[in-house]
C-alpha cells in the first residue's frame, strides 16, 4: 500500500481533530488513575495493551475517510471495550455485562454496516468526503445510522447496557462513559450533511434524544449508588447531545460532547471518594423570593450565553431550543447559591451566572468556529414539537423543584415511582447480589 492511498483513508478536518484531542486528553487523564488504582492486577500489563490499542482505535475511528475502515476501527474498538468491561473472567455479574455490551454494540454494527451498504450502492463512494457531496435518496441509510448511533451512545430504549456495566473497573467506566459513549454523536456529525435534506428525521431526533434526556436525568434523581447515578446520567447527556443533533446544531452537541467527556471522567475517577464527599441541604422546594432571584440569574446567564455563543433569543428558528436550555441550567445553577440568603447573594449569583454562561457560550462559540467550513451549524424552522419539547422541559424541572420533596406522595405518583424505578434498573445477571459472589483471582 502506498503512501498516498493510506492518506486518502484518513480525513483530518476540524470534527477529527477535536474528537482526537479529546479521546487523547481522557486516555491520558485515565491511564494516570489507572497506573496506581489497577497496581497489584494479575492483567496489569494487559490492561494498559488494551487500553492503549482502544485509544488507537478510537482516534483511528475519528479520523477515517474511508467506510471500511471507520467500521473496522467502529467494531473492534467496541469489542475491546466489552473486553475491558469483564476484566475478571470468573466473575459471573461482569461475564454478563459483557454480554449484553457485546449483543448491543452488533445490533448497532449490524445497522451501521447496512447503512455504509446502502450508501455505497447509492453513490458508488467508499470516501467518506465524497459521498457527503452527492445527494441521494439516503433515507433508509439514515435511519440505519441513527440506530447505531442510538445503540453506542445508550440512548432509550438502548440503554440497558449502559446501566448494566457497574462491574467494570472504574478506569474502565471512566474511558467508557468519557469516551466511547460519545461516538454515536460523533457518527451523526460526521454524515450531518446528509440529514439536512431530512427535516422530519431531524424532528424525529430531536424527540426520541429529548425523551431519553428526561428519562435519564429522572433515573438519576432515583438511584443510590454512585456509578449507577452516573451511568443514567452519561444517558440523560446523551439525550441531550442527541436533541441539539436533530435541531440541526451540530457543532453545539460536538461542545456538549466535549464538556460531558471531560466532567465525567473526572466524576468517575473520583467517585471513589462519594462516601467522604461533604454535602448540603440545597434547601428544595425553594421559597419563592429565590426561584425569582434564580429566574433573573438564568436570565442574566442565558445573555453571557448567547454574547459570547453568537446566538440570540430572537433568531425564530431551532437556537430558541439551546437558549432556553442555557436559561433553565443558569437558573439551576443560581438556586444553591440563594437557597439561604437571597437578598445578600444576588450579586455573586449574578456574576457567578454570567461567567458561566459566558464560558460554555465561549466553548461553543470556539467549536463552532473551528467547525464553520464543515456547514454543520444549520438551525431548522420551529415547529411543535420544538415548542413541546420546551414546555416538557419546563415542567420536569418545577416538578423536580417543587413536588420532589412533598411530605405526602399521591398513590398514583407513588406507583409510577416505583415503575420508574424498577424501570432504570441494571440486568439481574449483571447485578452481584451477595459479596461471597465477588470474584477476585
Amino acid at each position: 500500500m502506498t503512501n498516498q492511498t493510506i492518506i486518502h483513508l484518513f480525513h483530518f478536518d476540524a470534527l477529527a481533530i477535536i474528537m482526537m484531542a479529546l479521546v487523547a486528553f481522557i486516555g491520558l487523564c485515565v491511564g494516570s488513575f489507572a497506573y496506581r488504582y489497577m497496581k497489584g492486577d494479575t492483567q496489569y500489563r494487559v490492561f494498559f495493551l488494551q487500553l492503549s490499542l482502544l485509544v488507537s482505535l478510537v482516534a483511528t475511528m475519528v479520523s477515517a475517510d474511508h467506510l471500511a475502515l471507520l467500521f473496522v476501527a467502529w467494531c473492534i474498538s467496541n469489542l475491546l471495550l466489552a473486553r475491558l468491561m469483564v476484566h475478571k473472567k470468573c466473575w459471573k455479574a461482569a461475564k454478563a455485562s459483557g454480554r449484553l455490551a457485546t449483543k448491543n454494540y452488533l445490533l448497532g454494527a449490524a445497522c451501521v454496516a447496512g447503512a455504509f451498504a446502502v450508501l455505497y450502492s447509492s453513490t458508488g463512494e467508499t470516501s467518506i468526503q465524497a459521498l457527503l457531496h452527492k445527494s441521494a435518496g439516503h433515507s433508509l441509510a439514515l435511519v440505519l445510522l441513527l440506530i447505531g448511533a442510538m445503540t453506542q451512545s445508550a440512548i432509550w430504549p438502548f440503554h440497558k447496557w449502559l446501566t448494566s456495566s457497574l462491574n467494570s473497573p472504574t478506569p474502565v467506566s471512566a474511558i467508557m462513559h468519557a469516551g466511547l459513549v460519545n461516538g454515536g454523536g460523533f457518527l451523526l456529525a460526521r454524515f450531518a450533511p446528509l440529514y439536512f435534506d431530512h427535516s422530519m428525521l431531524l424532528t424525529a431526533i430531536f424527540v426520541i434524544g429529548l425523551a431519553s434526556a428526561l428519562l435519564g436525568t429522572l433515573w438519576k434523581l432515583m438511584q443510590s449508588d454512585v456509578k449507577r447515578m452516573l451511568a443514567c446520567s452519561t444517558m440523560g447527556q446523551m439525550g441531550f447531545m442527541l436533541a441539539q443533533c436533530g435541531l440541526g446544531l451540530f457543532p453545539a452537541a460536538v461542545a456538549h460532547l466535549v464538556w460531558h467527556g471531560m466532567f465525567k471522567a473526572y466524576l468517575f475517577l473520583a467517585s471513589s471518594g462519594a462516601a467522604q464527599e461533604r454535602r448540603f441541604d440545597l434547601g428544595y422546594p425553594p421559597k419563592l423570593l429565590a426561584f425569582i432571584g434564580a429566574l433573573l440569574c438564568g436570565a442574566v446567564g442565558s445573555v453571557g450565553f448567547a454574547y459570547t455563543s453568537g446566538k440570540s433569543w430572537f433568531a425564530g428558528d431551532t437556537t430558541l431550543v439551546l437558549m432556553f436550555l442555557a436559561f433553565l441550567a443558569a437558573s439551576h445553577f443560581a438556586l444553591p447559591i440563594l437557597r439561604s440568603h437571597t437578598l445578600q447573594f444576588m450579586p455573586l449569583s449574578l456574576i457567578a451566572t454570567t461567567l458561566m454562561g459566558q464560558a460554555y457560550g465561549g466553548s461553543v462559540y470556539l467549536i463552532v468556529w473551528a467547525m464553520e467550513p464543515m456547514g454543520l451549524m444549520q438551525p431548522q424552522p420551529l415547529n411543535g414539537f420544538h415548542i413541546a419539547g420546551i414546555i416538557a422541559l419546563t415542567l420536569a424541572w418545577l416538578s423536580i423543584l417543587f413536588f420532589r420533596y412533598q411530605q405526602k406522595t399521591p398513590v398514583w405518583m407513588a406507583k409510577n415511582y416505583v415503575t420508574a424505578l424498577n424501570a432504570s434498573q441494571p440486568h439481574p445477571t449483571t447485578v452481584t447480589a451477595h459479596r461471597n459472589s465477588y470474584q477476585y483471582q
